[in-house]
Parts: C-alpha cells; structure tokens; sequence
C-alpha cells in the first residue's frame, strides 16, 4: 500500500512538472539570409502565444511563446532572461515564427526578438539596433502596421506577416535610428515616406535606395501635411524603376490620389 502511494504520488510529482518545462534561447543578431517561414514537419511542431492575464488574472499582463509544453524565454548578452513579452504576433501563416517584444520598462524603445523554428528547434534573432538619436523616444513607435501584412519595427525593420520575411530599412545616419515619422508608402509598397526634420526621408526597402526630399518647414508642421504633400508632390520611377516623391513641376497637374497609400 505505501509503495502503491508512493508511486502515485511520484506520478503526479513528474505530471505536474511537465507542465513547467523552461526553454531560454541565447538570441543571435540578425541577418540578410535569416528565413522565418519554415514548414512543420509535425503538427505539433509549432509556437503558440498565451496571454499571460488570460492565464492569471492576478498578473500584470503581457504574453507568453510556448513550444508545445515548453515556456521559450529570451536571453540577450548580460541582460536580464526575458520570460514574458509586451507585443507578441505571428509572422507567418505556419505558425513557426514569432515576433516579439520584450517587457523592459523601455517602452516602444524595448528590443524585438523573433523566435523561430528551424527543423523543430526554436531559436531567437533581435530585430534591434544600437540608436543613439536625440530623438529616439520620440520617433520609435514598436509596431505600426502599414498594410494588413507588413509591419514597421521601430523604423527599422519591415516585417511581411503572411511570408515570414524580414527586410532591413536603411538608416540615413548608420548610428540612430530614422529621426522621422512613417507618413506615406508608394503603391508597389516597397518605398516608405518618412516626415523627417527638413523634409522627406524616402527609403525602398528591397533595393536600399534612399532619397532626401527638402520640403518647407509650412508644410512638415502643418495638421494638413499628408494631403498638401498629396496634392504638391508624385511618385516617379527612377532610371532603375523605383518609385520616390518628387516634387511637381507643373502647378496645373491632375495629381491622382490613388498613387499614394498611407
């Protein structure tokens, strides 16, 4: 009879931890051959997100990344093992990518991760940049959704949702992060429009190219910005097909509004 007790209890010792288990990844940086859109092989082999305040209400919220019955937490160099994340969404219809942002205390300017699946095993890259700009805490604004299935991150990244596939925004100072704000993109998307100190940062972030677009001091503090740029300014291609605002020529121009995307 003891050792019939002593069994089960055991049993339940070892159930009961099963549902504890603990996974930190080491994150690595970033690079252009990083691909998050990897296929399950299992059906079980895919990240789920859980609201932490779902889960215990007593809590301060946030959300946690599980691996089957595996917690994934993230560790960065000497910072502290991040266990639980402020923003937390899929990157891809396959569920083996998830991008996230850590709860440190720093706001929007708090590192992104994306933890990943390669051939099952989960792995962390940061999606963050060393910035020293005067004006960081102004201009990050951790996620904007420009499209239904691409993201911004911290003017730094462009996340498309849907692919898994991370594309690097251009810096105008290799050093800081764009000291602007996202206004506009062009109607292929791939040419983002930022309102920057004096005038517009135009990045495309498939082929690099960048444009500086003095534009009046009037008009970058006007509440009507957007559409005076809308109605003085066009898309137009360059001579290797990129599209960038340029400022128009002819002041009886029908400008089509169609072209711009915001």
């Amino acid at each position: 009879m003891r050792n019939t007790l002593l069994a089960l209890f055991l049993s339940a010792t070892l159930f009961g931890c099963a549902g504890k288990l603990e996974k930190t990844l080491t994150s690595k940086p970033f690079t252009n051959q990083d691909d998050f859109n990897e296929f399950p092989k299992y059906k079980d082999k895919i990240l789920t997100i859980e609201d932490v305040y779902d889960k215990n209400p007593d809590s301060s919220g946030g959300f946690s990344v599980t691996l089957k019955d595996t917690a994934l937490y993230i560790q960065d160099g000497s910072k502290p093992i991040a266990h639980k994340f402020r923003e937390a969404r899929f990157v891809n219809s396959q569920k083996t990518a998830v991008l996230v942002q850590i709860e440190d205390g720093a706001g929007s300017l708090s590192p992104f991760y994306i933890i990943t699946l390669k051939e099952g095993v989960p792995n962390a890259v940061a999606l963050s940049l060393a910035s020293n700009g005067k004006g960081d805490k102004d201009f990050a604004k951790g996620l904007q959704e420009i499209t239904r299935t691409t993201l911004v991150v911290n003017n730094d990244f462009v996340v498309a949702t849907v692919r898994g596939k991370v594309y690097p925004i251009k810096r105008k100072n290799p050093g800081e992060m764009i000291q602007g704000n996202f206004i506009l993109y062009s109607a292929d998307k791939t040419t983002l429009v930022f309102a920057a100190e004096k005038g517009l940062y135009q990045v495309n972030y498939l082929t690099g190219e960048t444009l500086n677009l003095p534009v009046p001091a009037s008009v970058l503090n006007s509440a009507t910005m957007v559409n005076e740029i809308q109605q003085n300014y066009s898309w137009e291609k360059n001579n290797r097909g990129t599209l960038f605002l340029k400022e128009n020529l002819d002041d009886d121009r029908i400008v089509d509004i169609s072209e711009f995307k915001k």
